[in-house]
């Protein structure tokens, strides 16, 4: 006869597998180009959680809305239950909340941090030995709820200030701002008279010069839009980047998502960017399903555009954590009470820039489930 901690593992594995359906179902629906760049003009909105659970809550607020449960078709802000309330809200009774995945963590220690192989992981309530190094790592997903804004009731939402954009105008900051980080990747930043110049092209990344060109005959929006897209190719697909370079079809796909987010961020038009079908660049991964190869795309862009933006010093949109409510708060709310979703960890690296919270010590990988 199952036990009752038996019997809890089987409901929490019951409620993943759904939820590994569920997320899989939705990025089986992102097959245009057009798709695609909603999924991610949307988790530009969101980016404070993993490119897995932006769609999950997208996929289950577009059910609740057709359920009649939410006032609107898109979710505003999302939080857990806890957070809802230290913010003054309630959930309103009758409102399931939105499933997604948080992290298992567990606790390590080491002698050696540079020796990967010297973490061990720590019993609960086990102490280090003297001289270690103990540090957190995610060892696994458990399932988790967030609801939004309009499924909860109380104290008013304070509306921060959002960027506004004429046409053509390009955000304050912006330019001055993408150039550092360019500069920064040991990159310098040329403008060019017309595209005659780089090969017809809008935009060029120079690798064994180390330049990055811009033609300056466009508007201001589109120059940094272009200047957001060679940045991405700078931190994703350096010469030490070989597996991506050998797909150069994911790589423009990569390097124009990332100037979506970027730009989304920053209130800009979205329908303007170009990104071919799913299927097209999804399947040119040998070895690889399309679902597999979408979720881990999505997320490496996520993790490369959110670089970028919290090194910026510009006015850009809310990321999906409600305002007065510390985003780092909000992550550290996971661990706790298993309501919030929370960062996973990146499938492949980002060149150059740090991801954001990656521990600089190694720790051994331990295998999670598809976040």
């Amino acid at each position: 006869m199952a036990t009752t901690r038996e019997r809890a593992q089987a409901a929490r594995e019951a409620k993943l597998d759904e939820l590994h359906k569920r997320l899989t179902g939705a990025v089986e629906h992102l097959v245009s180009g057009e798709d695609w760049s909603r999924a991610l003009a949307f988790a530009a909105q969101f980016r404070a959680r993993s490119f897995s659970n932006t769609l999950l809550i997208w996929d289950q607020h577009q059910g609740a809305y057709e359920q009649g449960r939410v006032p609107g078709p898109f979710p505003s802000y999302v939080a857990g239950y806890k957070q809802w309330q230290t913010l003054g809200r309630q959930v309103e009774k009758g409102q399931p909340g939105y499933q997604i995945l948080a992290p298992v963590t567990g606790r390590f220690a080491s002698a050696n941090p540079a020796d990967a192989e010297s973490w061990r992981r720590l019993g609960k309530g086990e102490k280090p030995r003297a001289g270690e190094v103990v540090r957190s790592k995610m060892v696994g997903v458990r399932p988790a709820y967030v609801w939004d804004a309009s499924q909860t009731s109380g104290d008013p939402i304070p509306e921060p200030p959002a960027p506004n954009l004429l046409e053509g105008e390009a955000p304050a900051g912006l330019w001055d701002g993408l150039s550092e980080q360019v500069e920064a990747a040991g990159f310098a930043v040329l403008r060019v008279p017309h595209a005659g110049m780089i090969n017809g092209a809008n935009g060029m990344t120079d690798y064994s010069a180390n330049t990055v060109a811009v033609r300056e005959d466009m508007d201001p929006a589109a120059q940094v839009k272009t200047l957001a897209h060679e940045l991405g190719h700078v931190l994703l697909h350096g010469p030490d980047q070989e597996e991506a370079r050998q797909h150069r079809g994911i790589g423009e796909v990569e390097a124009e998502s990332v100037a979506l987010m970027v730009g989304a961020a920053h209130g800009m038009d979205t329908s303007g960017y170009t990104i071919p079908y799913v299927s097209t660049w999804a399947a040119r991964v040998d070895g690889k399903e399309p679902v597999e190869v979408v979720k881990a795309t999505g997320e490496r862009v996520r993790k490369t555009a959110l670089a970028i933006l919290d090194r910026l010093d510009t006015a850009q949109v809310g990321d999906g954590t409600p305002p007065g409510l510390e985003r780092d708060t909000a992550h550290r709310e996971v661990a706790v009470h298993a309501r919030p979703a929370a960062e996973p960890t990146s499938p492949r690296r980002v060149a150059s820039l740090p991801e954001p919270g990656a521990r600089s010590v190694p720790v051994p990988a331990f295998e999670a489930r598809g976040l």
